[in-house]
């Protein structure tokens, strides 16, 4: 059972990483490097995500989807925590990735916790 559960995740982690990778390099590739508060932002919680999700494969442990939600919501409300909201590609960026990681996050919440939902 929980080897069936943990493989289930096996998809939600990869797409953790690719989430990642997204947020850290989004400052060079949406265009918004220069922007200190932005930037900084994402690169940070990038590599938190990733080492996330990297520990996640390895090892699964719930409290680790726990971080991610929170990651995923501090991203989407950093616009406005950090003011960085005149910048729009940054706040943009920042709110619908914050808000994929965090849906994503939920979802692996919900499955531990309902596994026989989707049978």
């Amino acid at each position: 059972m929980a080897n069936t559960m943990m493989q289930g995740t096996k998809g939600r982690d990869w797409a953790n990483v690719v989430l990642a990778l997204c947020v850290f390099f989004s400052p060079w590739v949406i265009g918004f490097a220069a922007d200190a508060a932005p930037s900084w932002n994402a690169w940070i919680v990038g590599f938190m995500l990733g080492a996330l999700a990297v520990a996640t494969i390895s090892a699964f442990a719930e409290w680790e989807e726990w971080v991610d939600l929170a990651l995923g919501l501090w991203l989407a409300a950093s616009p406005w925590l950090l003011g960085f909201t005149a910048n729009m590609n940054a706040m943009w960026t920042s709110v619908v990735l914050g808000l994929v990681v965090a849906a994503v996050s939920l979802w692996a919440v919900w499955d531990i916790h309902h596994p026989h939902a989707h049978a």
